[in-house]
């Protein structure tokens, strides 16, 4: 029984790999887009300190090649080390419009969704980019969305990322996964069931988008308010896309105790935005269930080493054909550790519903909303 059980999985692993492939063969058939017309942007930066890389990060804004575009920042307290860092790349592109937004202390649970409703309310234009502070950008990468929103139907794209990691070896473990598994689902879940998410850390929306779903302020409560965001979008009838934009996420340098932590939060904050596809969230590690697999059957090795093989096929692929991605090349041989932490963080996330996020505790309700721990 127990043979079996291992046996189905490690099937079902091999399905969902099969399944990778085909996502990415339909996702590189998508148009790359080319420049459109040129509708006015505003850019939208959430800030909290002076993380590693800020101004590089920053400057990758400002340095558009882009004929009308504005970037507004937000930031919880003027001492905020963020403020600095921006005020003085801003003085380095006077030509480009920008401001700083002091907003206080948020008034609901989640501060980026506070900050972003502020620098909403003064944005000038009706295209916006709404991007983390740890995101790095092509100069072109302007003209690429607006050449996106050509399309009228069109109320949101969220970009896929290639993880950057930095020098301690739990940053780049973790921007090995994001760059392999964490997209791999996404062009999975695009391919099964087209796009009714999103996912940070840079969204594009029409204001007119945000508006058919009651603003960002509906958002307000929830942990992952990318992905409920994308999934209103949806909803309320527009079209929302995985774009061929691709951006640079820079994760800094935690070492294990943060880390850990980060991925934990993670994992319980995906189980309860989506439960029952955190389930089947299982079949995508394939090199867990092939270990149960063999420790219960050794006679089915043959099997084992197909699912290897369709494994580090559809890996490749994802971080090579379409990320094109460095780490992969010169870190591949860490994947099966990564992909054993990943899957203990899994099981892991199945237990508790407490978090910490930029340094507060809350509690993780069962529709994905947060609620602060007195």
């Amino acid at each position: 029984m127990l043979a079996a059980a291992a046996l189905a999985l490690t099937a079902g692993a091999l399905g969902y790999c099969l399944l990778v492939l085909a996502a990415v063969r339909s996702y590189l058939r998508q148009p790359r887009p080319s420049g459109g017309p040129h509708v006015p942007i505003s850019v939208l930066r959430p800030l909290a300190g002076a993380d590693r890389g800020l101004d590089e990060n920053l400057r990758s804004y400002f340095r558009q090649k882009y004929p009308e575009f504005e970037i507004l920042a937000a930031v919880r307290s003027a001492d905020d080390p963020a403020r600095a860092v921006f005020e003085q790349v801003a003085r380095e592109f006077p030509g480009v419009p920008s401001r700083l937004i002091v907003t206080g202390e948020p008034s609901c649970p989640n501060a980026k969704v506070y900050s972003l409703a502020r620098m909403l309310a003064v944005a000038r234009h009706d295209l916006l980019v709404m991007a983390d502070s740890d995101t790095r950008v092509a100069p072109d990468f302007l003209g690429r969305v607006a050449g996106e929103f050509a399309d009228s139907r069109l109320g949101l794209s969220t970009c896929p990322y290639r993880a950057v990691p930095g020098p301690s070896f739990w940053s780049r473990l973790e921007a090995l996964g994001m760059n392999t598994d964490f997209l791999a689902g996404l062009l999975a879940a695009r391919l099964v069931e087209g796009v009714r998410f999103a996912v940070g850390p840079t969204i594009v929306a029409r204001r007119q988008a945000l508006e058919a779903i009651g603003g960002v302020e509906v958002l307000a409560d929830y942990l992952a308010e990318d992905f409920v965001m994308g999934r209103k979008v949806a909803e309320a009838g527009w079209r929302v896309i995985l774009s061929r934009n691709l951006v640079e996420h820079h994760i800094g340098s935690h070492q294990w105790k943060e880390n850990f932590r980060h991925r934990l939060r993670w994992m319980r904050s995906t189980r309860r935005s989506r439960p029952l596809g955190y389930v089947g969230q299982v079949f995508t590690y394939p090199l867990p269930l092939v270990v149960l697999s063999l420790l219960a059957a050794p006679w089915a090795w043959p099997w084992a080493a197909v699912t290897v093989a369709a494994r580090a096929v559809a890996a490749w692929s994802v971080a090579r054909l379409v990320l094109a991605d460095p780490l992969f090349r010169r870190s591949w041989w860490l994947l099966p550790v990564e992909e054993m932490l990943s899957f203990a963080f899994w099981v892991a996330g199945f237990c508790g519903n407490a978090i910490t996020w930029r340094g507060r505790e809350y509690v993780l309700e069962r529709n994905g909303r947060i609620r602060p721990l007195d």
